[in-house]
């Protein structure tokens, strides 16, 4: 996967952090670039859902997910101004492993005119073993052409 020019990928990362809400579960853009993302959340008890077990909320991890396929929306050749999710579906496999970072790697594979699809997959350490797998929608909002100053035909 081909990563974003370091300006490309240097904004994307100050746009990260500007988030309060990525920067509050301390995501990372890890690659971006041609409809792909990969972003990383580091273990943080503050997310933890199940005390007696050490195990991350799913929401924590859902919104790592969205994040990240958004991310990959917005880095697609297409050229997208902004994104919104539509739907997400996130299929749980297994508890993440306590004190171990999550990666999520998202995949804008189809583009229509106005809706893109992605495909997402959130790893611990043990990239072998899902976490949770995904599949969305998102809008797609290109940007509108410049007024020629020309009568419409």
């Amino acid at each position: 996967m081909p990563d974003a020019n370091p300006d490309t990928l240097a904004v994307a990362r100050q746009f990260m952090a500007a988030l309060p809400h990525a920067r509050e579960l301390g995501l990372t853009i890890i690659r971006l670039g041609n409809g792909h993302a990969t972003i990383t959340m580091p273990y943080d008890p503050r997310l933890v859902g199940d005390p007696a077990t050490g195990v991350l909320h799913g929401g924590a991890i859902s919104a790592l997910m969205d994040t990240a396929s958004g991310a990959a929306v917005l880095s697609h050749p297409a050229a997208p101004v902004s994104t919104a999710t539509l739907d997400l579906r996130i299929d749980y496999f297994r508890p993440a492993t306590p004190g171990q970072a999550i990666t999520a790697r998202a995949d804008c594979h189809h583009v229509t005119r106005s809706v893109a699809f992605i495909r997402v997959i959130a790893t611990d350490q043990d990239e072998t073993r899902p976490v949770a797998m995904g599949t969305g929608a998102f809008t797609l909002d290109r940007p509108r052409p410049a007024a020629t100053g020309k009568a419409p035909a």
